[in-house]
């Protein structure tokens, strides 16, 4: 996906085309056409550059949000819907200006590829935490000690808001990147959801945060883009040990030698 190697997040299929998503700061029009021309020899691309401020999401996502139910695994709702019985896990999420709902195809393949491995009185840092779904589900597979850190503030209150509705008391919230993940920090279980070129770069952080057997879980890219994250977490002692796609998104999990 050349879009993902030039700082594109986010991609959503739709009967008009496809959406991307970047932060503005990251947006150069003269890099989006240059990526465009790559591949003008094989179709014909159109774009339009939509600006979005800064909003309260909670209206919209209110009109069209329905539960997301992973297998009988774990249901994640809004404050607004009613539980619902069959489900070994139930998560409530306010999402407000952050992702996370557990709609995304990544969300849902990584909440599946958690609930095979075992979290019971494991340390757990969850990287791109977003809404701090992922460290919740992570306390409620019974994780005893979790950090999980966003560069946004917003998803930084959003995460601390979501921890105490859902009456996690194990969860620290950080916000900041790798520079958050203190030097004596190491964790049973890595979870990064984010995307591919941030994975690539902080990959040597989640490294250092790791010990023997320790479990790194990578999510947020298309499958196409597999094999580079395996060799680059190969360079660090990480064996590949699972892989769950949905959609061409494709979440990896790794082993610490």
């Amino acid at each position: 996906m050349y879009l993902a190697e030039v700082g594109y997040e986010s991609f959503v299929d739709n009967e008009e085309g496809l959406q991307v998503y970047i932060p503005e700061p990251d947006f150069n029009e003269e890099t989006l056409k240059e990526t465009i021309a790559k591949v003008s020899a094989f179709c014909t691309v159109t774009y339009e550059v939509i600006h979005h401020e800064k909003q309260n999401w909670n209206a919209q996502w209110e009109s069209s949000f329905e539960p997301v139910e992973v297998k009988d695994t774990c249901r994640i709702r809004a404050p607004f819907h009613e539980t619902k019985a069959g489900f070994a896990h139930e998560i409530i999420i306010e999402p407000k200006m952050s992702f996370g709902t557990g709609h995304h195809e990544t969300t849902k393949t990584i909440i599946d590829a958690m609930s095979e491995l075992d979290f019971t009185g494991k340390s757990v840092l969850d990287m791109g935490t977003g809404t701090g779904v992922l460290a919740i589900y992570a306390e409620k597979l019974g994780a005893s000690e979790l950090v999980a850190i966003d560069i946004e503030e917003w998803a930084y209150e959003n995460t601390i808001e979501n921890v105490e509705v859902n009456s996690c008391d194990k969860i620290e919230a950080r916000l900041g990147g790798k520079e958050q993940i203190k030097s004596s920090e190491v964790f049973d279980i890595v979870i990064a959801n984010i995307n591919r070129n941030i994975l690539l770069e902080d990959m040597h952080a989640y490294a250092a945060a790791m010990k023997k057997d320790s479990i790194l879980l990578l999510s947020g890219f298309y499958a196409l883009d597999a094999l580079i994250l395996t060799e680059k977490a190969s360079e660090f002692g990480l064996e590949g040990i699972l892989r769950k796609e949905e959609n061409s998104w494709t979440v990896l999990g790794f082993r610490m030698n």
